[in-house]
């Protein structure tokens, strides 16, 4: 399911890169330079969507995660599976707290 998120998200920003790239394109008409904008506004666009879509929420959630099952392998007598589970839930629970500073 982690994959699929990760392509959800991908097919997300990938197609707000074109639609950016649409607009920049109709904006700048038949200009001179046009190429060059609309390349940046896609580019951009892709990278800093990229970066707030899936690299850093997907980075953050998966230390927290990896942090927070090593915590409960040293500090409870858990079974694995209980530890996994709580450990989901610790990464979703995070994602609240995380949106706002990642907007900034």
């Amino acid at each position: 399911m982690v994959w699929a998120s990760y392509g959800v998200a991908t097919v997300y920003v990938t197609a707000d890169a074109v639609d950016k790239g649409k607009k920049a394109a109709a904006e700048h008409g038949d200009g001179a330079g046009k190429t060059a904008r609309v390349a940046v506004a896609v580019v951009d666009t892709f990278v800093w969507q990229a970066l707030a879509s899936v690299a850093i929420p997907g980075f953050t959630i998966n230390r927290v995660c990896a942090a927070s099952l090593y915590m409960l392998g040293r500090t409870t007598r858990w079974p694995l599976p209980v530890r996994k589970w709580t450990t989901t839930a610790i990464g979703l629970t995070t994602i609240p707290f995380i949106i706002k500073p990642i907007d900034r």
